[in-house]
């Protein structure tokens, strides 16, 4: 009989098989320093460079059930939190492979469900004392742990994004100091952006800053600058004198400004750094990923000064978009204020009319077409449509409709049209020809921003278009790169459009390698995500695997606690005396493959992250402080020691390797644990789905056995 389960289990879990096959291809995607995948599309030979689980199981053909159920859950934590899909996708994978080594000892499938939940459950409760609050967080990073000389190496770098291009340095506006006053800090060649904030976050380097401010030679005033990360205040005590980099301010001028910066940096706040305290955060939950933690942190330096004036959320997602353009280096990656998007040609040609001009805006909340009708929309009764869509080049009606529209566009003075959905094509043609800018595909968080600064108010039909739907003070540009030249990158031309005061922000990403515009915007996101559900949470983990690693000794405690016989409510929950003794009975194998889930992992990031030469090291080294924590005789007091001191898990290399002093790294609370549960989720559900299908000749043997209560029927 025995044999006969191993025949069976051998056929019956191709499921189980599947999902650790497919797992394998993502173990170089864990950890901070992922290496990136060619997916090479065998019928046509094009490859795609791919660096997240999501793009991986997009790319890879799932014909199968198992890869369809795999597909769904990355993409149900992908669209929830953008984020721990590559955790998921390798605890998929281990634990896969671990229930399978307990089938092939016999261990009944019940037994592997109940016990596997009860652990992970008891799991997730133990590690929420390695939880810190957002507002503890922010202490220990100002009083301590922020070094200012981080990612110093990457910004002393002559460049377009380095610290010392002079052409860099951005205009102070009146928002920041006060009302309608600009303070240059260097020559800017810009003129026209006295107004605006042009280069309010152009890639300078350093944390938590929104621009740089020198105190001259002499001066004993507390002095900040952005570009080096150095901050004198009671969190620091390094100073910044002087660079031939810097224009020379007079002492006078420069000290009456700086009293309403350092009003501005400190706020209401009883925390001196508070207001840094978003973008510390931002940099502990980067994980190593330095380009988009700059992006980032000017975006949370923005948001904050807005929050601050308006008490609004000083973390807004819904305030973000992003704008991809290839051909540029990816030093040239910046934010702007206002949207930044991509035009035809011969849209550019009326945006140089209109440029520095005010234009009068209008919203569009759906498609600017003549067949568009709003969601629950009802069709007249009784009426026979006899052509749905008519050509509008040969019939009269079109040619008809596309002249209303236009004379109402034209009537109330519009200028600039921004639609959420698609835009007629032929429509699109006229307004061009009358100096009418509309552009598509905007989204409503988009609309929601220009409506909020111009008093537009979105509509659905031009038909209901009236002069309170108008908006005003919109004002139309080329994109220009940091170094001032515009951009013309052949089919597409990127500009933008701002009002000042406007909420929204646009990140520009760049880079001259196609294959690589994908992984640049799906890692941005992911950092911004990161730090939006760490403040939703209000509460981070210890990152760096400590959170792993006390998973792994807590179920290896569970796992070698003596054996106890079933108690009544474990009789009661089975509805079985034999059920519940065998859960009782194989606890401890199951347990150790619960564990081996996360030795896996914690092994797979040592070896990624170049901090153990082999698995077999890295094993080692997680026994050696699993072994330490037990004499310990507090896992989770030794866990944080180790990690207050930077040596938990830590070698030689890693994100932040090239610092004398680490950088605390944390993680998300509910994405980490959300993946847990998903990936076990998953794993059993395909293990019971597996289960109940029994096929072969020995089916009436197994079928009238003793254990055949197993089993359960469709």
């Amino acid at each position: 009989l025995p044999m006969a389960f191993r025949d069976v289990n051998a056929r019956r879990h191709i499921g189980l098989q599947q999902l650790s096959s497919l797992a394998l291809a993502g173990r170089t995607l864990l950890g901070p320093m992922k290496s990136c995948k060619f997916i090479v599309d065998e019928s046509t030979n094009q490859s795609t460079l791919i660096c997240s689980a999501v793009r991986l199981i997009e790319s890879l053909d799932l014909s199968s059930a198992a890869g369809q159920l795999l597909n769904e859950t990355i993409q149900a934590q992908n669209k929830e939190f953008k984020t721990g899909m590559s955790t998921l996708l390798f605890l998929i994978g281990a634990w896969s492979n671990a229930i399978l080594e307990c089938l092939q000892q016999n261990v009944p499938v019940s037994a592997i469900v109940s016990v596997m939940s009860e652990g992970l459950n008891s799991c997730c409760e133990r590690v929420q004392c390695l939880q810190i609050s957002i507002h503890d967080v922010n202490k220990e990073l100002c009083s301590s742990s922020v070094r200012p000389n981080a990612f110093k190496s990457k910004t002393c770098q002559i460049g377009p994004d380095s610290l010392l291009n002079p052409q860099n340095f951005p205009y102070f506006q009146k928002d920041i100091l006060a009302p309608e006053e600009v303070i240059p800090i260097n020559s800017c060649s810009h003129q026209d952006d006295c107004n605006f904030n042009k280069c309010l976050v152009s890639p300078l380097a350093g944390f938590g800053s929104i621009a740089s401010l020198v105190k001259p030679v002499g001066d004993k005033s507390t002095s900040v600058s952005s570009g080096s990360g150095v901050i004198t205040s009671s969190c620091n005590k390094q100073k910044l004198t002087h660079s031939r980099y810097f224009s020379t301010l007079g002492k006078s001028h420069f000290s009456s400004q700086q009293g309403n910066f350092q009003r501005y940096l400190s706020g209401q706040s009883a925390d001196p750094c508070e207001c840094y305290g978003l973008g510390h955060l931002a940099v502990t939950l980067s994980h190593g990923n330095q380009a988009s933690m700059k992006l980032l942190q000017r975006i949370v330096s923005y948001q904050q000064e807005r929050a601050e004036g308006s008490g609004s959320s000083q973390f807004n997602i819904a305030e973000i978009v992003t704008c991809c353009l290839l051909g540029l280096p990816e030093s040239y990656s910046c934010v702007f204020p206002g949207l930044v998007t991509l035009v035809s040609p011969e849209q550019a040609t009326v945006i140089k009319y209109f440029e520095d001009k005010p234009l009068r805006i209008l919203l569009m909340d759906g498609d600017l077409t003549e067949q568009y009708r709003h969601l629950g929309f009802n069709r007249p009764c009784n009426v026979r449509t006899v052509l749905e869509h008519p050509s509008l080049q040969e019939g009269r009606a079109g040619d008809l409709w596309l002249s209303s529209m236009l004379d109402i566009l034209i009537s109330f003075e519009v200028n600039l049209v921004l639609v959420k959905g698609n835009v007629c094509e032929n429509l699109m043609e006229r307004c061009i020809a009358n100096s009418i800018l509309v552009i598509g595909s905007v989204t409503r968080d988009v609309l929601r921003a220009f409506g909020e600064v111009t008093s537009a108010q979105p509509v659905t039909y031009l038909t209901q278009v009236n002069a309170s739907c108008v908006g005003s003070r919109a004002q139309v540009e080329l994109w220009k790169a940091c170094d001032g030249r515009a951009m013309d990158l052949g089919e597409l031309v990127p500009v933008r459009i701002k009002v000042r005061g406007i909420p929204l922000l646009t990140a520009v990403l760049t880079t001259t390698v196609p294959s690589k515009m994908q992984l640049i915007e799906d890692r941005f996101w992911t950092s911004v995500y990161r730090l939006h559900h760490a403040l939703n949470d209000e509460k981070v983990f210890l990152g760096g695997g400590a959170v792993e690693l006390l998973c792994l000794s807590h179920i290896q405690m569970l796992a070698e606690q003596p054996l106890q016989p079933a108690n009544k409510n474990a009789v009661k929950e089975f509805h079985n005396p034999w059920l519940a003794a065998s859960a009782t009975e194989y606890k401890s194998v199951v347990l150790q493959a619960l564990a081996s889930g996360w030795k896996q992992y914690l092994s797979v990031v040592l070896c990624n992250t170049a901090k153990a030469a082999s698995e077999l090291e890295a094993c080692t080294s997680v026994d050696h402080h699993l072994k330490k924590a037990a004499d310990c005789g507090s896992p989770s007091t030794y866990i944080l020691k180790e990690f207050r001191r930077g040596d938990l898990l830590r070698g030689g290399s890693g994100p932040f390797a090239d610092h004398r002093e680490g950088l605390k790294v944390y993680d998300n609370v509910t994405a980490k644990t959300e993946a847990w549960r998903r990936a076990l989720d998953l794993v059993l559900l395909v293990l019971q789905t597996d289960a109940e299908i029994i096929t072969g000749p020995k089916r009436n043997q197994l079928l009238n056995s003793h254990v055949s209560s197993e089993f359960m029927f469709l």
